[in-house]
């Protein structure tokens, strides 16, 4: 089966804003450190932010001083949400990052947060490269809404959604799950001419009651894209599982996939 294509992935988040940012659970506190302590993010630090979505990441980005923070979305309604919550903070830019106008070496830190995969990988990787200052960094992460250890609430809610069109974060056939797929990450970065490639794994925890494990799903590309009377029912029937099978309480394991690479000195 076929993913959802690029064209179509990109329209789909803007349909509720403000529901998608209330049922994501945002990134790990460990995301930040490395963005700190690895890729230089202090007071004043030029950031690029591609695919913010409703500004899960940008927000913290903004409390560890990002200033310019510019911020690549190519989705109209989001990119009003952004402008609504952030105002002259950030420099909302509704576009994408194949076709964005950027100054060459002008920022010093360029992030996606769980956002790549709906960017053409080879041309978005070279357009942040020019980006970047000399010694600037890029930093990819994504989160998988599941672990290596089994989980029941995947085993039970995995035969509502097996027919549906996948994102292209499942990944390609026999390859592994796009986020953890290093071998191909790590190709794309180092033929984009970036240097001293690091890849970690953090696992975290994140738990959802009734109303939210459902509000979570309904923000998945797969469900969101179906016709509303389709969506409901599998929401309902997730509703369900969670309330009698987990007494209204999903505690998940989820790991977030984090990539950092920095453009050379000279």
């Amino acid at each position: 089966m076929r993913p959802i294509s690029r064209e179509e992935g990109r329209r789909l988040f803007g349909s509720d804003p403000a529901g998608y940012d209330r049922a994501r659970p945002g990134h790990p506190a460990r995301v930040y450190e490395v963005l700190v302590d690895r890729c230089g993010l202090v007071e004043g630090a030029a950031v690029l932010e591609v695919g913010p979505g409703t500004g899960q990441a940008t927000r913290r980005l903004l409390e560890l001083g990002a200033a310019p923070l510019v911020a690549i979305e190519p989705n109209e309604q989001l990119a009003a949400h952004l402008r609504n919550a952030f105002g002259e903070r950030v420099d909302v830019r509704e576009t994408t990052i194949e076709e964005a106008s950027l100054p060459a070496g002008s920022f010093e830190l360029a992030t996606a947060a769980s956002s790549f995969h709906w960017v053409d990988e080879e041309v978005g990787l070279g357009r942040i490269f020019d980006a970047l200052r000399p010694g600037g960094w890029v930093a990819l992460w994504w989160t998988i809404f599941g672990s290596d250890e089994p989980d029941a609430f995947i085993d039970a809610t995995s035969p509502l959604l097996q027919d549906l069109e996948p994102s292209p974060t499942q990944g390609e056939t026999g390859r592994p799950r796009h986020a953890r797929d290093v071998e191909a990450r790590s190709e794309a970065l180092a033929m984009a001419g970036f240097v001293d490639l690091t890849h970690e794994l953090v696992a975290w925890e994140a738990s959802w009651d009734t109303g939210g494990i459902r509000a979570l799903y309904g923000s998945f590309s797969p469900i969101l894209r179906l016709a509303d009377g389709r969506r409901e029912q599998i929401l309902d029937a997730i509703a369900r599982i969670a309330e009698q099978d987990f007494d209204g309480r999903v505690s998940r394991t989820l790991t977030t996939s984090l990539y950092t690479a920095r453009r050379a000195r000279r």
